[in-house]
């Protein structure tokens, strides 16, 4: 889905994305170099999760032989679809036996989106992809709890310091909240809405995906092995994908 802007700093998070671009592996859409990993013991790669020097999170082997890179956004209905109908299979199927490296990254569409995703990110690794599926399984909630806020509020907003207003959202729509009973304290959380550099960090990876590739056609999109998948948003056609370059 393509972005969309709710508030003026939403406005702003799109502008200062489209400027920004990392060389190297960040702005290529691939993983960055495989750092090794001892193999888990119970055999299931996707306890294993990591950072990315391009920003995302890692789960499963970084040195398998095919590396899926997805850019989603928390606040896309079709990032929801994929990730109820697409996710746990390709865990299962691919992810579990060390096959396939699977990379999120998060692409920021507005305001709110930004907000979810430091939230989902505050814990770091351990936490990344537990909280982002319960976010897109809840998405229709909060997402409603945010439509309901009154117009006057959220105008109220941009006349806060930037590193204020994703605080005040959290709160006005209740994602902090939900984040506290998903193992992430208000004080931490509190501490991750105001952190300028994980904005910018967002910000940069949101810019990086669309200077990497200049048809980036909104989210879900996949990168396979470093080159970017047309028309796939749904696990159908990615598992085809997976599977030949895979070689069967």
């Amino acid at each position: 889905m393509k972005p969309t802007v709710f508030l003026a700093c939403a406005a702003a998070v799109v502008a200062i994305a489209g400027c920004n671009s990392n060389e190297g592996n960040a702005a290529t859409g691939t993983s960055a170099a495989a750092v090794k990993v001892n193999p888990p013991r119970n055999g299931d790669w996707s306890t294993i999760v990591t950072a990315t020097p391009a920003g995302g999170f890692l789960m499963g082997n970084p040195n398998a032989k095919v590396k899926l890179v997805e850019y989603g956004s928390l606040t896309c209905p079709h990032c929801r679809e994929f990730d109820e109908t697409g996710v746990t299979p390709l865990i299962n199927g691919y992810v579990k036996n060390g096959k396939v490296a699977y990379e999120f990254r998060n692409y920021v569409r507005d305001a709110f989106d930004l907000t979810a995703s430091l939230l989902a990110r505050c814990n770091g690794a351990k936490g990344f992809f537990p909280l982002s599926r319960a976010l897109y399984k809840d998405q229709p909630v909060w997402v409603g709890k945010i439509q309901k806020v009154p117009p006057a509020k959220l105008e109220a907003l941009q006349n806060l310091p930037p590193n204020k207003q994703f605080l005040e959202l959290a709160k006005l729509s209740g994602l902090q909240q939900y984040a506290a009973v998903r193992g992430v304290p208000m004080a931490r959380s509190t501490q991750c809405l105001t952190n300028e550099n994980s904005v910018n960090q967002l910000v940069q990876m949101t810019g990086d995906a669309t200077t990497a590739h200049p048809d980036f056609p909104g989210t879900p999109t996949f990168v396979l092995n470093g080159k970017m998948l047309d028309r796939v948003a749904s696990w159908k056609d990615l598992e085809g994908k997976l599977k030949s370059a895979l070689g069967g």
